[in-house]
């Protein structure tokens, strides 16, 4: 998280600082343009890590399961332009990058204050770039899958739709700085576009245990369940964008969320006979591959130490395109239990939220310059619980941490799925 400051606001609040820590700063900045150098340094780190969940992802696709071959071709081909949109947000993210700066579109990275690292301009609203490579992938792939009379490319591009309402709503929140109590309706807006164009089933399936309570094995909700939809859509992007403040969590935590439900809809295609069941989880890869991909791009400059901000723009746009395949791959449910530590923040972050308790702009953990140790607050954000109950670590341990603990939230939703297989549902 930044504390955005633009013009000759950010000039005037630029402390005084010593020789040293001049020289220090002067070692990362372009002496051409007096600009940060944007380089993806950490590419290497960041396709190590990848490349062991693409290994077990191919291992299901190919091997594990049985999968039609037309399917599989499908998702191959979705996946090739996913890497060309990789590789080609990598590239516009410095360029983007120098544009941004120009524009006065930048922050100071708040937990680095006091250090040669906390007194650069870091360019923000880098979010618009991946969002804008994830769309042109998205619709150039209808080329290879969808057909004209197809019966899902009417909900596809009302999914494309209420990503890109969100991408430019959540670029706007990043210009124009809006207040928290509006953001909450942002999404509201975004997701008409797909809630119209919905003409997918308005049923529940009641839990084995509870029909005889209810008398009913399914029960048809109406418009309450596109409420629901709308209600998912808010929380999902809101619930991204407050579990945040510490370099490479906001795009972290989607990228593992992301390959959770990869290996979620590949592991429901192969074990399903329905051909419309697995044209649904089908249709929630096409969309979260280029999702997974973009953002693990972004990481590579966003990872600790960031020398790029994602802003509200990526946060609103990687919650309301998961929240959209939740949707319209009918597994809204399992979507929340990725979602644990989300909702364990929101639930964390109540108190403040709804003004019970004083809520400051920026509920970060205190950062001690001397030490370059992170303190937690009594803020109400997962980010400092995980401080006050583990003790003080960097910032980079302490993005590991969360990190760490998003990816055995996933484990829990599979292991829960598998144990309540049969009895539940």
């Amino acid at each position: 998280m930044a504390a955005r400051k633009r013009g000759p606001t950010a000039a005037k609040s630029t402390p005084k600082i010593s020789e040293e820590t001049q020289k220090q700063t002067e070692e990362i900045i372009n002496p051409n343009s007096g600009d940060p150098l944007i380089t993806p340094s950490k590419l290497p780190e960041i396709a190590s890590i990848s490349l062991v969940f693409f290994s077990l992802f191919f291992y299901l696709l190919f091997y594990h399961y049985k999968i039609e071959e037309d399917l599989r071709r499908s998702i191959v081909i979705n996946l090739g332009l996913s890497v060309l949109g990789f590789i080609i947000t990598l590239v516009l993210i410095p360029v983007a990058s120098r544009y941004v700066l120009r524009r006065n579109l930048f922050g100071y990275d708040i937990n680095k204050k006091g250090t040669p690292q906390g007194l650069i301009k870091v360019p923000e609203s880098l979010g618009i770039v991946i969002g804008i490579v994830f769309l042109v992938v998205a619709i150039l792939f209808q080329y290879f899958n969808f057909t004209s009379d197809s019966n899902w490319l009417v909900e596809y591009n009302a999914a494309l739709a209420s990503i890109c309402f969100m991408i430019l709503l959540g670029f706007v929140d990043d210009v124009l700085d809006i207040p928290w109590r509006m953001k909450l309706l942002l999404p509201s807006f975004a997701a008409l576009p797909l809630l119209m164009a919905y003409a997918g089933h308005t049923t529940i399936i009641i839990p084995k245990p509870l029909i005889p309570y209810v008398g009913l094995e399914i029960l048809d909700l109406g418009w309450i369940y596109k409420l629901y939809m709308g209600l998912l859509a808010v929380f999902c992007t809101n619930s991204i964008n407050i579990h945040a403040g510490i370099n490479g969590l906001e795009v972290g935590q989607t990228a593992v969320i992301a390959c959770a439900i990869l290996i979620h809809n590949v592991m429901q295609i192969g074990a399903s006979t329905d051909p419309e069941y697995k044209q649904a989880h089908a249709f929630s890869i096409y969309l979260v591959q280029p999702l997974l991909t973009t953002s693990l791009a972004l990481l590579c400059f966003n990872w600790y130490p960031s020398s790029v901000f994602v802003g509200d723009t990526y946060t609103y746009f990687a919650g309301m395109a998961m929240a959209v395949v939740g949707i319209l791959g009918h597994f809204s449910e399992t979507l929340l239990i990725f979602f644990l530590p989300q909702v364990l923040n929101f639930l964390a972050s109540c108190p403040q939220l709804f003004g019970f308790i004083k809520c400051p702009r920026h509920r970060l953990p205190r950062f001690d310059p001397q030490t370059g140790l992170l303190t937690g607050t009594n803020d109400g954000t997962l980010v400092n619980i995980f401080l006050r109950w583990f003790g003080r670590c960097t910032e980079k341990q302490l993005c590991i941490r969360l990190l760490v603990f998003q990816a055995l939230c996933c484990l829990f939703c599979f292991a829960l799925r598998h144990f309540l297989a049969g009895w539940y549902k």
